[in-house]
């Protein structure tokens, strides 16, 4: 599971992997709750899921209880962009709750840790394009 971290002090988002025996702990949490950084190795942070993502693209909504698909009609916030103002559409979501079938969550930072999120996590270099 790829875990997306914002920081909203300096707008820059990290990301990470969470180790297949620890996912289990995430399992199970909704959109809102916090969890613990060092889980993926930011010790001291506390972060908050926003959403998240399935295998397959499907966003998670904070107002559809549960952990499965779900079409719903919506006008407006995650999964759909509107084109003109009080335009509906119904369209497949899935609910507030991690499961196994999410790929990628995303979360906020709450509280810092001790080192910055730059230092533990180094961008990477970009590669250079072959001719």
């Amino acid at each position: 599971m790829k875990l997306v971290m914002s920081d909203t002090k300096t707008g820059k988002t990290y990301q990470a992997e969470i180790p297949k025996e620890k996912e289990g702990s995430v399992v199970g949490l909704k959109v809102g709750e916090t969890i613990e950084g060092g889980l993926v190795g930011a010790g001291g942070y506390k972060l908050q899921i926003t959403g998240g993502s399935d295998k397959d693209g499907v966003p998670m909504r904070p107002d559809v209880s549960g952990g499965r698909r779900k079409k719903v009609i919506l006008s407006g916030g995650p999964g759909i962009r509107v084109k003109e103002r009080g335009e509906r559409r119904r369209k497949t979501v899935r609910g507030n709750v991690v499961t196994a079938d999410i790929m990628q969550l995303n979360t906020k930072v709450v509280e810092a840790g001790e080192k910055k999120l730059e230092e533990l996590f180094p961008p990477k270099p970009k590669e250079e394009k072959k001719e």
